[in-house]
C-alpha cells in the first residue's frame, strides 16, 4: 500500500497568481504546491491494482498525469469547497480507461453541492445535447460509519473547518494479518482542519501516520497554524506527521529545518510506502 500526495497547497495554490515572494519565486520544486489532494494505491486480494482518491480539486488533471494514474476505484470527499471538488469533470477520462462508472462518497450536503454544480453529470437527461461527461455513482458517508473498499477500511470522522463541520478519514487494511511495525497504516487524513471535537480523538488513537492541515504561522479562522499543528501532532503521537494545505508563507526547506523530529511538510509528488 502506498500513499501519494498529489497536492499540498492551499486554495490559491503556490505559486500564487501575481505574487513574487520568495516562496512563489522559489527554485525548490517542493515549494510548488497544487491544491491539496491525495491518493491511496494498493493491490487487492485478487491481484487487482486499486486507487482511492481523497478529494478532486481543480488540479486533478495535472496531478493524474504526473502520477501516471489510469484508474480510479473511488473518490472520497472531505467537504464541498471549490479547491476540493472542482476537478470532478476530469473523472470522465477514467470512465474511458476503466470502461466503468466511478463511485464517489460524501456527506449529503456535499453530494447536494456536487449535484448542483455538476448538473450536466447528475441530470444528464436535461442536457440540450449529449456529450462526453463523467459517469458517477453517488454514495453517502456518515461520520463514524466505516466503509470497506476492496480490502481497505475507511472510517470518516468529524472535524471542524472553522464553523463548518467536515470529514477526515482514518484509513487502514480491513483485515491485517499481523501488525506490521513498518506499515504507514492506520493513517489519518485531516485536511482543512481548525479544531477537533472531543469525539474525533478516538479516531486518531493508534495512528502511525498523521496527515494534518498547517496553513501558515499566523492565526487563521478556518485552518490550523503551524504551531497548532505541531501541538496536535505531539498529542496524537503518530510515528510520522506530514503537514499539508500550506500557503506561500511556509518555505519548504526553512520550515522543515525548524520542526520537531517526526513532523515535516509534505510536498507534491511525495510517495509514502514506495
Amino acid at each position: 500500500m502506498r500513499f501519494e500526495f498529489l497536492g499540498t497547497g492551499t486554495s490559491a495554490g503556490v505559486p500564487t497568481i501575481g505574487c513574487g515572494c520568495d516562496v512563489c519565486s522559489s527554485g525548490d520544486p517542493r515549494d510548488a504546491r497544487l491544491r491539496t489532494s491525495a491518493l491511496v494505491r494498493f493491490t487487492d486480494s485478487t491481484g487487482q491494482d486499486r486507487a482511492i482518491l481523497l478529494d478532486a480539486g481543480p488540479d486533478l488533471r495535472q496531478q493524474a498525469l504526473r502520477a501516471n494514474l489510469d484508474r480510479l476505484d473511488a473518490i472520497l470527499f472531505t467537504h464541498n469547497h471549490v479547491d476540493h471538488t472542482f476537478g470532478l469533470d476530469e473523472v470522465r477520462r477514467f470512465n474511458v480507461t476503466m470502461n466503468a462508472p466511478v463511485d464517489i462518497y460524501a456527506e449529503p450536503h456535499t453530494l447536494d453541492h456536487l449535484k448542483r454544480v455538476y448538473k450536466h453529470i447528475f441530470d444528464r437527461a436535461s442536457n440540450v445535447q449529449d456529450s462526453f461527461i463523467a459517469s458517477l455513482v453517488a454514495r453517502r458517508l456518515e461520520p463514524g460509519v466505516a466503509l470497506e473498499l476492496h480490502g481497505l477500511r475507511i472510517t470518516p470522522f468529524r472535524v471542524l473547518h472553522g464553523r463548518l463541520p467536515i470529514l477526515a478519514f482514518r484509513i487502514e487494511p480491513a483485515s491485517p494479518a499481523l501488525p506490521d511495525p513498518a506499515s504507514l497504516f492506520p493513517l489519518a487524513y485531516c485536511t482543512d482542519v481548525s479544531a477537533f471535537p472531543p469525539e474525533a480523538w478516538a479516531s486518531l488513537s493508534g495512528v502511525r501516520t498523521l496527515v494534518l492541515d498547517a496553513l501558515r504561522r499566523r492565526h487563521h479562522p478556518t485552518h490550523l497554524t503551524l504551531d497548532q499543528a505541531v501541538n496536535i501532532a505531539d498529542r496524537v503521537g503518530a510515528q510520522r506527521t506530514w503537514l499539508v494545505h500550506m500557503s506561500h508563507d511556509l518555505p519548504h526547506a526553512a520550515t522543515n529545518a525548524g520542526l520537531p523530529e517526526g513532523v515535516a511538510l509534505a510536498h507534491d509528488g511525495l510517495v509514502l510506502g514506495a
